[in-house]
């Protein structure tokens, strides 16, 4: 595997910054799940920029490229904006986000150049990237399916049906990621359907399971480097611990701001706290 260098980090951290400032432009126009969005921006920008997934913008349906899924949908302005930066469909587009005229609806589309499939009922993402994981199997193909989800997402009884599939087909070319921000659409998740203990109940269920910082490059890399390198015949649960709102203090873990957007001064405040 190479070897993680600081200049690596610091261009990982610039990226971040530039897709959080995209994020909150997109969403001040129209709205969206800010925080949501934020609480993300790492984990997804370390997968795309850090040589991790597979990938070609000119041909994104190339049939060897790594599948990556965004289950929870609700976080798409991000994907997008990395999408754009990295030329699968004019960066033009991010303006025209859940406009008319536009490719970029509210939820991520399998019309949309880069997304595999349509996300953004809860609970579905994990069970299609399984099924893409058992038909690489099958088709004895090296491509990796990588999902993200939601904490909240997985008092969904759709994701431990597709956690019990995936150990029992021995998937290890599957490699499933939790937005550990413990919170939800209106509370906590310790307040709503108790989670903890989250790294046992995979376990149970027949899965590898790795936590990590979620907003650390270090070690958010050094955990997705060994993806393709693995000798376990289940597949691998990431537990990446967030805060939802990442970067904005007065958002970070509040759950008043899941689909609030900021007005007035506090917009001037956001951008100072993002560009700082």
């Amino acid at each position: 595997m190479k070897k993680i260098v600081l200049g690596q980090i610091d261009d990982l951290n610039k990226k971040s910054k530039w897709v959080r400032n995209r994020v909150l432009e997109m969403c001040l126009s129209v709205g969206g799940h800010l925080v949501s969005s934020f609480s993300c921006v790492d984990i997804i920008v370390a997968l795309y920029y850090g040589g991790i997934l597979h990938y070609d913008p000119k041909r994104p349906e190339i049939e060897d490229r790594d599948r990556f899924i965004l289950s929870k949908g609700h976080a798409a302005p991000t994907i997008y904006a990395v999408l754009a930066d990295l030329g699968f469909f004019p960066m033009e587009e991010l303006a025209r986000y859940s406009c008319g005229g536009g490719i970029l609806g509210a939820h991520p589309d399998k019309v949309i150049p880069g997304v595999e499939v349509t996300t953004g009922s809860l609970g579905h993402g994990l069970g299609l990237a399984a099924g893409m994981a058992l038909a690489a199997q099958i088709d004895k193909k090296s491509y990796m399916n990588v999902v993200l989800m939601g904490d909240g997402e997985c008092s969904e009884g759709s994701i431990w049906e597709s956690a019990l599939f995936a150990s029992h087909n021995q998937l290890s070319n599957l490699i499933a990621i939790i937005d550990h921000n413990k919170l939800c659409v209106t509370d906590f998740t310790r307040n709503c359907i108790g989670l903890d203990p989250l790294q046992d109940k995979w376990e149970a269920f027949g899965w590898d399971v790795v936590n990590v910082d979620g907003h650390s490059f270090c070690d958010l890399l050094d955990v997705f480097r060994g993806f393709r390198f693995r000798k376990a015949n289940r597949p691998l649960m990431v537990i990446a611990d967030t805060v939802k709102g990442k970067g904005v203090s007065f958002m970070e873990n509040d759950p008043f701001w899941h689909t609030r957007i900021p007005t007035g001064e506090q917009i001037e405040s956001a951008k100072r706290e993002l560009s700082s």
